[in-house]
């Protein structure tokens, strides 16, 4: 495994976590009716790399379900950025060999 493997790990790990993390404090906030984290902040942290545990997570507490913006808009960023790793992946693979 070649180092740039382990940094993707690490960022997706990160990032992932960013993404779980800010879906339930924006639930918690959402119900004792304090400052929410900005729609516009929680889409940037999906496009930044966090789209699937956001998702999963959204799904799991029944947060923003009834947003478009959320539900259709995530698995559309879902979809590029898996085929974006496909891409890095196959470019890495050449690289190597």
């Amino acid at each position: 495994m070649n180092k740039f493997y382990y940094i993707f790990v690490f960022y997706f790990t990160a990032i992932s976590i960013v993404a779980v993390f800010s879906t339930i404090i924006d639930k918690k906030h959402s119900i004792k009716k304090l400052n929410r984290i900005p729609e516009n902040t929680l889409i940037g942290i999906a496009l930044l790399g966090g789209a699937i545990p956001m998702y999963i997570t959204m799904k799991l507490i029944r947060h923003k379900t009834l947003h478009k913006k959320f539900m259709l808009g995530l698995p559309v960023i879902i979809l590029f950025q898996i085929t974006f790793d496909i891409l890095v992946i196959l470019y890495c693979k050449n690289i190597v060999y």
